[in-house]
Formats: C-alpha cells, sequence, structure tokens
C-alpha cells in the first residue's frame, strides 16, 4: 500500500516555534517506520510549493487584494511558513531514496490560475515522481484556515463553495498535475451547504475525466471537523463512475500520522466502486491492486 501525500514537517503558529530547515535521513526513516507499522509501505512526500523561499516571487502577495483581516492571516501564515530552500528538499528525498527507503519525490502545488505557468518553469528542472494539486486560498482567503467557516457564512455557504470549486474544476482542467489533493477541502470547518452540490461535484470530475487528473481519497477530512474522507461518499462515486483513478493519502505533518486512517481510506474507495489505486515513479503511473 502507499501514502501519496506527506508533509515533513508542521505548520509554524509562530515566531517562537521552532524553524526546521533541512530534511535528515532520520524524519524520513521515523515516517517510514510509523506507516509500516500501519501496513503501508511506500511513501510519496509532496511538501507545500508556498513553503519554499523560491516561490515568492512567482506566487507574489496574492492576498494583497482581500479583505484587510483575511490578507493579514494569509499573509502571516506564508511568513511564518515560508522556510525551506527547494533544491534542500528534492535532495533529502533522493537521499533517503538512495539509502533504501521506499519514498517518492512529489510537491504539492498551491493553485493560482495566473501564477502556474510560471510555477511550472520553477520546478521543471527537478526529477518529480508525481505532483498534487490543491486549491487553499480563494483570492487572500484560507479556505481551510481558522476563519473558513465564519467567512463561508459571512459570503454565504453556497457562494463560497462555488468559489472555491470554480478554482478546483480549472486545476482538474489544467492538467498541470498529475493528482487532485483533498479535492472537497471546503467540507473542512464542518460548513456545508444546505443541498449537497452535485452539480459542482461533477464540473470537477468532467473536468478531470478530459485532463486524465487523478483524485486522492484521503483520511485527513476524518481528523477535521468535516469528520469524513476527502472526497465525500457521492464525490468519490461521481469519479469511479467516470473512471477516473485514485491515489490513498493521509496528508500527514508528523510521523505519527503517516498512514493515518487507512482502513477508513481503503473502505471507502471500496465502497465507491474502486478495486486499484495508482503508485507513480517519474510521473508514470502504475496501476496497482487496491
Amino acid at each position: 500500500m502507499g501514502d501519496y501525500h506527506l508533509h515533513l514537517w508542521e505548520h509554524r503558529d509562530s515566531d517562537d516555534d521552532p524553524a526546521p530547515v533541512d530534511f535528515p535521513l532520520a524524519r524520513f526513516e521515523a515516517y517510514v517506520e510509523a506507516a509500516a507499522a500501519r501496513g503501508v509501505t511506500e511513501l510519496g512526500f509532496t511538501e507545500h510549493l508556498y513553503r519554499f523561499v523560491e516561490s515568492g516571487p512567482v506566487l507574489g502577495e496574492f492576498w494583497k487584494h482581500e479583505r484587510r483581516d483575511l490578507a493579514e492571516h494569509t499573509e502571516s501564515f506564508v511568513r511564518l511558513d515560508r522556510i525551506f530552500r527547494l533544491e534542500d528538499y528534492v535532495e533529502g528525498v533522493i537521499a533517503a531514496k538512495e539509502a533504501g527507503l521506499p519514498v517518492r519525490l512529489g510537491l504539492e502545488i498551491d493553485f493560482f490560475p495566473h501564477t502556474i505557468d510560471g510555477v511550472l518553469d520553477l520546478i521543471a528542472p527537478y526529477p518529480w515522481d508525481f505532483l498534487i494539486g490543491s486549491v487553499h486560498w480563494v483570492g487572500g482567503w484560507a479556505v481551510d484556515g481558522p476563519q473558513a467557516g465564519e467567512e463561508m457564512v459571512r459570503r454565504g455557504v453556497r457562494r463560497a463553495w462555488e468559489q472555491y470549486f470554480e478554482l478546483e474544476t480549472a486545476l482538474a482542467a489544467s492538467g498541470t498535475v498529475d493528482v487532485l489533493a483533498h479535492v472537497d477541502v471546503c467540507k473542512k470547518a464542518g460548513v456545508r451547504p444546505a443541498e449537497e452540490p452535485l452539480d459542482l461535484y461533477r464540473e470537477v470530475v468532467k473536468a478531470a475525466t478530459v485532463s486524465g487528473t487523478a483524485v486522492e481519497v484521503s483520511s485527513q477530512g476524518l481528523r477535521k471537523p468535516a469528520a469524513e474522507v476527502y472526497p465525500a461518499p457521492r464525490f468519490l462515486e461521481e469519479f469511479c463512475a467516470a473512471g477516473v483513478p485514485i491515489t490513498l493519502a493521509s496528508d500527514a505533518h508528523a510521523p505519527d500520522e503517516a498512514a493515518w486512517g487507512y482502513d477508513e481510506v481503503r473502505a471507502a474507495a471500496r465502497a465507491a466502486g474502486y478495486r486499484t489505486r495508482l503508485a507513480f515513479e517519474g510521473r508514470t503511473r502504475i496501476e496497482v491492486p487496491l
């Protein structure tokens, strides 16, 4: 089994928090050991692009036109978290590979339509095994941040979900990544439209089908107020019916979270109709039994 969404360090909450800047072999070994204890033997590391200092000129100050309180939160969050260097991360994962650990080199691309071309130029020199894509911000509003639920109510829940899914659909249609990460993360705070937005789901599914992009089944939502796997059961059924393949993921940010919830994500995938998942090497898909 494989976990194809892992981060090596937790997000920082303040300047007083430690600021790790390297990726030592022992850190990878801790993830591998924790995952193996849960029966998972292949790990794909996918650090956020925005956490690398090289992303600053490419992504720009994407929050600057947002309402002041939301912009200030995002600016602070990015400043605290942007502490890594891309070369160090890539070298760390490659060193873990060379040491015989069952790891893959991935990256989580935070999607903004106006920056994606620059992002692809930035990451082109590196030997990625796979890329995942996600929408964390609508403008400067963090849709999975501490203000998410309150802001959805302020905007109107259905309208807020439409804004999120407009970007998620554009990401799925772009064909720039191999896998869509936590595709309905907008439900993280547990605030949902009165009726399940099947029309929004279907636009993403249609776009992923055309572009050939897979979707991850993630246990992260089970640890959040949403209390549900990403994507929702009906959403995952739509993906399966359209022939969109899957990866499995925990979105861990610490070793003890690696492969967390794997029984649940496998059960969710099977309930939706899946019998296989994808592995990756050198941006090449490998279909394996679920």
